[in-house]
């Protein structure tokens, strides 16, 4: 079987597929870092322009004339049109364009009408800076890049998926992005924080000049304690699928509300009531957690740079534009200093063509050639008055002079004109000894008459994660059956062997025998019949215990916090042995409890009394303080020191009142002869 094919084809594949990856990385979805625009943006701007006579222009025919550059069809520059409408730049609108707030669609395109705004037409257009290519078709020449004089890409921001990359680029505050351009033209250091349309609240402390990672919070705001209303929403949202999170966060039990309202018009408010029981505060830290009230945001700032994907900063990318709008100042002065030059010569010629009355020369001439030698020669002895030396164009424009406008010479005015080109030309002269001081005095006259129209409207702060575990809803009751030995929030049991608790929540199990772990929370699980605690794990819980050491037969007291873990593993509390066993438990700062031990004929006492706040708190592995040398019969609970001084003898319940905080805890049975367990390896102890 001939396999030639197979190569050939896997070829054209290889070639065909890279083509197609280049085509849409440069041509649809990555920006280019010289304009900040993709090449469908930058087609429709172009048209507008093309079409612009002030008066708005229905979308329909803009779309239809920007198909003459743009080959992907008239959806793709209907949705173009219409983001980039409402970003509030570049174009002006009528009508429905959506709403950015809700998500709502624009009307149809023959029922809305655009045009370019005032800061677009000052700002991005100059036929003497712009590159022009022909179009697909060859029909048409479009810009290969406009000369922007403001920094669009970051104004805007950004987001593209390409073949293997994509780009998603922070919007950024219009005044302060010029700001920022003075200090570096001045070598003064800056900062820039992204600014969104939806406004809210903004965490940068992961942001890294334009990529690493950000947090936006919804501006809630607490009306009063049973209703909370939503008045900015984070960037990527919309009203409808704020308010879809919030009814599923409430379905699924992690939050409860009673209702919720959208008023939003041109301004967002989103109304939330909340049931019996349940106050704003708390709903607030919910709805930060558990819905889109509170995003994470991935920046990644991909760029064409020289017709080549790049990932910049926000830094790289200003200095860029700030260096581009340098040049492209210093070659408008540039051009402008010629055409003045062009303009002083001609008047300059005119003047001393009509006051010198050099006319009157070619009244004998008989031929074209005649004419044209005799007005050179004339001008010979003015050549040091001209700017540059005369030229046929030159001649040929001054015999095209009427004699209507000869007869009507005002010599007053003339030399008033020449003056004025003069001025003009010293003026640029200066500007471009100095195109620093130029370019920061041309930024603050752009935001002079347009800084007032862009305020910002995000606020930036810093705000801390929400511990998802501590504001969810106990809204499941977690059971222990000592009977069957399960244990789970599908397991029936007594009140006081149950507890609330989340789904979010982690359980700590200790057992008889001092082993320990950590587990979540679960429907229903086999966990034995010989579990001394559990409950939910507390950072700051403490626990008292007295345990009796197997291989010494002798009891010793230890307090320890919750100890740190992973998941599903197990530890232990003291050394492993068949008789080692706790003895007692409980949780709190304080506690007394009384340890009667085996009676001894030299020993005055056959008790010694025990005060947990006088034991240090160590580690969960630490062997602890010894209690006495004689062996442990029982152990008594006294009461607190303000309580009457009576003893209560620990009995075997396995779970006590639910009185203590979090979870259920126990004291364990006193026997002597405690159940064997399995010898294993100990933790390394104190």
């Amino acid at each position: 079987m001939d396999t030639s094919h197979y190569g050939e084809l896997h070829k054209l594949f290889d070639t065909n597929f890279l083509d197609y990856t280049s085509y849409v990385i440069r041509e649809r979805a990555i920006p280019d870092v010289a304009d900040g625009l993709k090449p469908v943006q930058r087609r429709i701007l172009q048209t507008l322009f093309n079409m612009d006579d002030g008066r708005f222009h229905k979308v329909a025919n803009v779309v239809g004339d920007c198909m003459k550059l743009h080959p992907h069809g008239d959806a793709s520059i209907f949705s173009a049109l219409v983001n980039l409408a409402n970003k509030g730049y570049l174009i002006d609108r009528q009508g429905n364009f959506g709403n950015i707030f809700t998500g709502d669609q624009a009307s149809a395109a023959r029922y809305i009408e655009c045009r370019l705004s005032p800061l677009a037409r000052e700002t991005l257009f100059n036929k003497d800076l712009t590159e022009f290519a022909e179009s697909y078709d060859g029909r048409m020449m479009e810009p290969v890049s406009l000369p922007a004089k403001i920094p669009l890409l970051l104004m805007q921001g950004a987001e593209g998926i390409a073949v293997g990359m994509a780009t998603k680029i922070m919007p950024h505050n219009f005044c302060e992005l010029l700001e920022a351009q003075k200090n570096i033209l001045r070598d003064e250091p800056f900062s820039l924080y992204p600014d969104f349309l939806l406004g809210g609240t903004l965490d940068v402390s992961g942001y890294e000049d334009g990529n690493g990672r950000l947090r936006c919070r919804a501006r809630i705001e607490e009306k009063n304690e049973k209703t909370i209303t939503i008045k900015d929403i984070p960037y990527g949202t919309t009203t409808q699928s704020l308010i879809e999170s919030v009814e599923k966060a409430a379905r699924g039990n992690k939050l409860k509300i009673l209702s919720i309202n959208d008023y939003t018009a041109e301004d967002v408010e989103i109304e939330i009531k909340l049931v019996r029981g349940i106050y704003a505060a708390d709903t607030i830290k919910a709805l930060y957690a558990f819905t889109d009230c509170e995003v994470p945001i991935s920046p990644n700032l991909t760029v064409i740079v020289n017709n080549n994907p790049a990932v910049l900063t926000v830094s790289e990318v200003l200095r860029h534009n700030t260096e581009k709008l340098v040049r492209d100042l210093e070659k408008e002065l540039t051009i402008e200093h010629g055409r003045l030059k062009e303009k002083l010569h001609a008047h300059l010629l005119e003047q001393i063509f009509i006051e010198e009355r050099l006319y009157k020369q070619i009244e004998e001439c008989k031929t074209y050639k005649a004419v044209v030698d005799t007005i050179d020669a004339a001008l010979v002895p003015y050549k040091d008055k001209l700017v540059r030396e005369v030229t046929h164009d030159d001649i040929e424009r001054l015999l095209e002079i009427r004699i209507k406008r000869i007869s009507r010479y005002d010599l007053d005015k003339k030399k008033k004109d020449i003056k004025e080109v003069r001025d003009n030309i010293k003026a640029v002269e200066k500007y471009l000894l100095d195109m620093v001081g130029y370019t920061i005095n041309y930024i603050d006259d752009i935001l002079t008459r347009y800084g007032h129209l862009y305020p910002r409207r995000t606020k930036i702060a810093t705000f801390g994660e929400v511990e998802v575990r501590k504001v969810a809803l106990s809204n499941l009751t977690m059971g222990y059956d000592s009977e069957t030995g399960f244990l789970g929030h599908q397991v029936k049991a007594k009140p006081e062997d149950s507890f609330p608790c989340s789904e979010y929540d982690k359980l700590l199990l200790i057992y008889q025998n001092g082993m320990y772990k950590v587990i979540n929370v679960i429907d229903k699980l086999f966990v034995g019949h010989d579990v001394a605690w559990f409950g939910k794990v507390e950072e700051k819980r403490i626990f008292n215990i007295l345990y009796r050491e197997g291989t010494k037969n002798l009891c010793y007291v230890k307090r320890f916090q919750s100890p740190k873990f992973i998941l599903e593993k197990e530890y232990h509390l003291f050394p492993v042995h068949k008789n080692s066993t706790i003895l007692f438990l409980n949780t709190g700062e304080g506690g007394r409890v009384r340890v009667h031990l085996a009676p001894s004929k030299r020993a005055r006492h056959n008790y010694e009394d025990c005060s947990f706040s006088e034991v240090l708190i160590k580690g969960a592995a630490a062997l602890g303080k010894r209690v006495s040398t004689r062996p442990v019969r029982r152990i008594a609970e006294l009461p607190s020191e303000k309580e009457p001084a009576a003893l209560t003898e620990v009995q075997p319940t396995l779970f006590p009142s639910k009185e203590e905080v979090g979870a259920p805890q126990a004291t364990n049975k006193s026997s002597d002869n405690p159940e064997p367990s399995e010898d294993a390896i100990s933790e390394p102890h104190d």
